[in-house]
């Protein structure tokens, strides 16, 4: 039985000391949260999604709950990546930890320039591909395989360090996208993005959220997120950082277990500002437990039925 397991993970050649990281939307830059624990004792931390230009985002309301989990409408507001690598990347890179910044664009050419103006000032970029294209009628990028492409082949071209593209659970077939992705230079693949929901007002018979319709996440989208890695897992050769509805440390063996090599922690830091650091102790103990060396064991693991 091993004594130690060792907790480091490598994605895309970027070294976690291990495979919790926070999940892009739901942690900020992480200054909120380092005031609970040292960001540092994390493996990675995904920044709030970034656009070219400042964004105010959608008009309340913009979150709801819902069983199981939440819908969030929230509209990518920040404050621009220019501001967020003047007053918020020095606070990251003070700690050891791996920044990866989330980015999103209404063209092609505005994800080239992000990764163009970013440079070599984060670890790796994470390319949010579920936003509307503004030039094919607002069809969101990652719906199609060509427009995943183009997307991934204009930030690859542009980008000084890895890049990972997120991938949405909204498509027919969401392996096809992950291939074309793979083909089009990406370096890694994270998923899943939210799936599309809401929730309506019986006593006002409107929407709850202001734009109608929103992103769910939380534990309900644990069984969808596993099924997405584990397919995409074995259609390209890329690593994998899993996510939704991951709230346990067995919840993170499994989506290791589907595929993942590192694990995205969202929606259950709402409910519990800990839930990462709780969930990293709980997956080292288990390791040992289990007498596994090196926790990237875990990743591929899991065996189908014949």
């Amino acid at each position: 039985m091993a004594d130690l397991t060792d907790m480091a993970v490598s994605l895309a050649g970027v070294g976690l000391k291990n495979p919790i990281v926070a999940a892009s939307g739901t942690f900020g830059f992480g200054r909120e949260y380092n005031e609970y624990f040292d960001i540092s004792r994390l493996g990675g931390i995904c920044v709030k999604g970034l656009t070219l230009h400042p964004r105010e985002g959608n008009p309340p309301p913009r979150i709801a709950e819902a069983p199981s989990g939440c819908l969030n409408s929230v509209g990518l507001q920040n404050p621009g990546v220019c501001a967020f690598i003047r007053d918020e990347l020095p606070f990251l890179r003070a700690h050891d930890i791996a920044v990866i910044v989330n980015i999103s664009g209404d063209t092609v050419e505005e994800y080239g320039e992000m990764a163009k103006i970013l440079g070599a000032s984060a670890d790796m970029l994470e390319v949010n591909i579920s936003c509307p294209n503004i030039h094919e009628d607002g069809l969101n990028f990652g719906a199609t395989e060509r427009g995943a492409a183009l997307v991934t082949e204009a930030v690859a071209k542009n980008a000084k360090v890895p890049v990972m593209v997120k991938l949405s659970p909204n498509v027919t077939d969401i392996s096809s996208i992950a291939i074309a992705c793979e083909e089009s230079g990406a370096h890694a693949i994270s998923l899943i993005n939210t799936l599309l929901g809401m929730r309506i007002d019986i006593d006002s018979r409107r929407p709850v959220l202001r734009k109608n319709i929103g992103g769910l996440s939380g534990p309900a989208v644990l069984p969808v997120a596993l099924r997405a890695v584990w397919q995409v897992s074995r259609s390209v050769r890329l690593p994998i950082l899993g996510m939704g509805g991951v709230s346990s440390a067995e919840t993170a063996v499994e989506m290791m277990l589907a595929g993942a090599t590192a694990v995205g922690v969202g929606a259950a830091i709402f409910g519990d500002p800990h839930a990462p650091m709780k969930i990293l102790h709980r997956l080292a103990e288990y390791a040992k437990t289990n007498g596994i060396a090196s926790i990237s064991e875990l990743t591929g693991a899991a065996k189908a039925w014949d």
